[in-house]
């Protein structure tokens, strides 16, 4: 008797899960899913990747962002802070050829977008919207006209800070060095709400983050950053940070690697970034140095052996962004193709619709997951963009 009661129980408990998913699916045909930030444009110019074709390889790739119901990605141009000067420039104009040549010979699957209405307009043509941004601001060389050539060509985002300090503005994983925002550092912000580019405070130190907010006239994001209070990282951001992001109006991009969102990952995730501490930085230029990035970059997507995370600490992070900053500023922002462990339940892209039945079923409303999922973050690129 004992076992045919958990067999009904278990089936219920089947059923039910089915009823969220259908639900969400459902849902995912009226709104436009949106993840801030992923890092899929190196595994484009590093492998050649064709994303037309689902693949076993990587988190990310055109059929797996249909089937997750993720019709915008924000396609990050990432240059490691190695990467100096002229050379930083360079690296970020190869991926964003890269990334050119990909949808040039897809148009049929993709487009760039580079406003909230092109957004729209491509999503509701059944294509994928590629939303590019720029996570550095080293990749600018200290040069304001290098920023606004960017933004003509299309990066409608940038991170102002990755894992090392700039010449302008202090990163959460370094020894602060200008406390915060340098002067030119505010100009780049400044100039960046002048031209219509998103800014970034993601990998920024707590003082660049607050200095940014002081400077800005338009809403910021946190493209892939989680709560500290839950996992406490760097990269994460305090409940009062997350009030101040409010109060901007911005949105904070939920990111799902494993330390990112359990404190078990966090441990080896705060070791890695404590090993790094004094890196080496290769001497190399062209075409040696981009050998040394793509040989690097294969060695951090080794899937990581052990991960803690699972779906449920997504969940658990959003819903703490949202009692905290409130509904209208919390969104994803999964880093993948960037991360070496996303969490059980949410191996790839194509499982960020489990996401959306997992917080129907938390008991969020329809069109409290429709803002979620991108609703936000949509706002936040018509605030910016201005269309």
């Amino acid at each position: 008797m004992r076992i045919a009661i958990l067999l009904l129980l278990c089936a219920a408990h089947a059923a039910a899960q089915e009823n969220y998913l259908a639900r969400a699916r459902k849902l995912a045909e009226q709104y436009i899913g949106i993840d801030s930030h992923i890092d899929t444009a190196q595994r484009v110019l590093i492998g050649g990747e064709d994303l037309t074709q689902r693949s076993t390889r990587g988190h990310v790739d055109l059929p797996r962002l249909r089937e997750g119901g993720v019709r915008a990605p924000f396609f990050a141009l990432w240059v490691p802070t190695y990467y100096s000067g002229a050379e930083a420039i360079r690296r970020t104009l190869d991926l964003h050829d890269a990334m050119q040549r990909f949808v040039g010979a897809h148009p049929d699957q993709i487009e760039f977008a580079t406003s909230a209405a092109d957004i729209e307009r491509i999503a509701r043509s059944g294509r994928t919207a590629a939303f590019l941004t720029t996570e550095g601001g080293h990749q600018i060389d200290n040069d304001l006209a290098v920023l606004r050539h960017y933004r003509r060509i299309g990066i409608m985002a940038m991170t102002l800070t990755h894992f090392r300090n700039n010449d302008w503005a202090d990163s959460s994983t370094d020894k602060p060095e200008h406390n915060g925002l340098t002067e030119f550092g505010k100009q780049v912000v400044r100039e960046m709400n002048r031209i219509g580019m998103i800014v970034d405070v993601s990998h920024v130190s707590d003082k660049t983050f607050y200095d940014a907010l002081a400077v800005t006239s338009k809403p910021v994001i946190l493209s892939h950053s989680s709560c500290r209070p839950l996992s406490e990282v760097p990269r994460n951001v305090t409940d009062d940070m997350l009030r101040a992001l409010a109060k901007n109006g911005g949105v904070i991009g939920i990111n799902f690697g494993e330390g990112f969102l359990n404190p078990k990952d966090a441990e080896a995730l705060k070791k890695a970034i404590s090993s790094l501490s004094s890196p080496e930085i290769p001497s190399l230029v062209g075409k040696a140095l981009d050998e040394y990035a793509a040989e690097g970059f294969k060695r951090e997507m080794t899937p990581a052996k052990v991960v803690y995370a699972t779906i449920d600490d997504a969940v658990a992070h959003i819903d703490h962004a949202v009692q905290v900053a409130g509904i209208d500023h919390v969104g994803i922002g999964s880093d993948f193709d960037g991360i070496s462990g996303p969490p059980h339940g949410l191996e790839d892209i194509s499982k960020t619709i489990q996401l959306a039945a997992a917080l129907l079923k938390k008991g969020y409303s329809d069109e409290d997951v429709k803002k979620i999922m991108g609703g936000n973050t949509l706002r936040v690129i018509r605030a910016v963009v201005g269309k």
